[in-house]
């Protein structure tokens, strides 16, 4: 089964809302086995609105739309529809009972607007909105379905769970589609790409290859597709297990993991803890670990020593050490990292200090300049990178360069210890 879904709405085209609505309807679609074919966003344009319904038609057997049905004049979809559908609003006595129990209990006083949400057109099947005043419609034609919603998402998530997913499970769809992302690090796409070619070219023709690069990553997503389930994912766990002993070092977790996750997760399986030294990245660090539910089971805290008095007063770095080689040094990170780990006994620390930008850059250390440092039981690493004059970016960067440099590095200390 093939879908396309439109969402209607100025507000999503200047830029005002994202549109979240299809992301959530895509993957849940995909969970059903129904394939989205294209995404289409249209004015709230009466002409715009029914050329786009008009088109969907032509190619899906499933039209999802979102949005305009609301009580104000500039919602105009129940009207568009009723005229596609060459048919009439009439009154629904058990919708305007909804919604008048729906506002009386947010103690507002009903008017003729909200009335008028209880006029639908006589051609569709009512989908019933438990959390809102706007009712979702159903229509077939020439073997197509059409959904229309309203584009509130939390609205628009209670019809698509309680009325339309019912209702298309009983087609008994019989394609399966099966995802399963691979989060990689350290390679750029073009170099990852290079370094997999055999495996993708040998994956078997029901399976596909998506390559989604971002600042940090590279997400490498496996998209299965057929009548067998079971088959169409045990192919897929071992073509991972396949492309993990390709690029070992490279694959940090899967799906919906971060790096924060997968850190968190090494240092609780086995007992250990990590604290952070902070100073060019502000406490990007100790956020993006503690964003995590139960991190408190393995994350000290930390500290954002921006001054380099904070840094020998808090952390213990001698200021000789400073003072000779720079704040953004080897020998300062070190001595960061290693007096987070002391002040607050954490098995693992992670230091950064650098020059953020977009200015306090030299010839010898320009915008961009990143030490690094992670400290465990066995010692302290350390290394220097060299980012881009984009502040923001440049955090980013640091935040996620540094939480892999303790994966690996969590990583190395295992292997020696067996």
């Amino acid at each position: 089964m093939k879908a396309e879904l439109i969402t209607i709405g100025d507000e999503i085209l200047i830029g005002q809302i994202v549109d979240t609505n299809s992301a959530w309807m895509g993957q849940q679609l995909n969970l059903l086995g129904i394939e989205v074919f294209q995404v289409t966003s249209v004015h709230d344009n009466h002409d715009h609105i029914l050329k786009a319904i008009y088109e969907a038609e032509q190619n899906a057997d499933l039209v999802l739309i979102t949005g305009g049905l609301g009580p104000t004049k500039d919602d105009i979809t129940k009207k568009c529809l009723c005229e596609y559908f060459n048919t009439e609003l009439v009154f629904h006595p058990e919708v305007l009972v909804h919604v008048q129990s729906l506002l009386s209990s947010r103690n507002v006083v009903i008017n003729e607007l909200n009335r008028d949400q209880a006029l639908l057109p006589a051609s569709c099947t009512v989908l019933h909105n438990s959390v809102g005043t706007a009712s979702g419609m159903w229509f077939e034609r020439n073997n197509t379905i059409f959904v229309s919603m309203p584009g509130v998402p939390f609205e628009m998530e209670a019809i698509m769970l309680e009325e339309v997913f019912p209702r298309l499970t009983k087609l008994r769809i019989t394609q399966n589609i099966v995802h399963r992302t691979v989060l990689t690090i350290g390679l750029p796409e073009s170099m990852l790409a290079e370094k997999i070619e055999k495996w993708e070219s040998a994956l078997p023709a029901f399976i596909k290859l998506a390559y989604l690069p971002s600042q940090m990553m590279v997400r490498l997503r496996l998209s299965g597709y057929g009548t067998d389930k079971t088959l169409i994912e045990a192919e897929i766990i071992k073509q991972i297990d396949e492309l993990i002993t390709i690029i070992p070092e490279n694959i940090f977790g899967f799906d919906d993991d971060n790096l924060g996750i997968v850190v968190g997760r090494m240092l609780k399986e086995s007992g250990q803890t990590m604290a952070v030294a902070e100073s060019c990245t502000g406490g990007s660090i100790a956020q993006f670990i503690t964003s995590n539910s139960g991190s408190s089971a393995y994350f000290k805290g930390g500290v954002v020593a921006y001054s380099n008095k904070i840094k020998s007063k808090l952390l213990n770095v001698p200021s000789e050490l400073i003072e000779t080689y720079g704040a953004v040094s080897q020998q300062v990170a070190e001595a960061m990292a290693i007096g987070a780990q002391n002040a607050l006994n954490a098995t693992y620390s992670i230091a950064t200090t650098g020059i953020a930008g977009p200015d306090g850059g030299s010839v010898e250390k320009p915008v961009g300049t990143v030490w690094i440092a992670v400290a465990g039981p066995s010692g302290v690493k350390s290394k220097m990178y060299c980012f881009k004059h984009n502040r923001e970016r440049n955090i980013i960067r640091t935040t996620h360069t540094a939480l892999n440099l303790l994966r690996t590095f969590i990583l190395t200390e295992n292997s020696a210890s067996k």
